[in-house]
């Protein structure tokens, strides 16, 4: 990872909601966004790049992994 005085603004971003993510999961991570961002944009486009990467194999893992109380970290 790069430091963030040389990281673009979507480089931090996403660093950003990665640490979120993480940390409290990803509803908990959308629940702590929804409470400084009023609402703009287009989430739809930013949802696929976001999860872009998450395969259904990977949701169903994260899934299976929390429900036994080994969540991904």
């Amino acid at each position: 990872m790069s430091t963030p005085a040389r990281m673009s603004l979507y480089q931090i971003r996403m660093e950003g909601w990665k640490a979120l993510t993480e940390r409290l999961g990803p509803a908990g991570a959308m629940r702590f966004m929804m409470q400084y961002d009023p609402g703009h944009g287009d989430y739809a486009k930013e949802r696929y790049a976001i999860f872009a990467d998450l395969t259904i194999d990977d949701l169903l893992g994260f899934i299976e992994r929390t429900s036994t109380g080994t969540p991904d970290r």
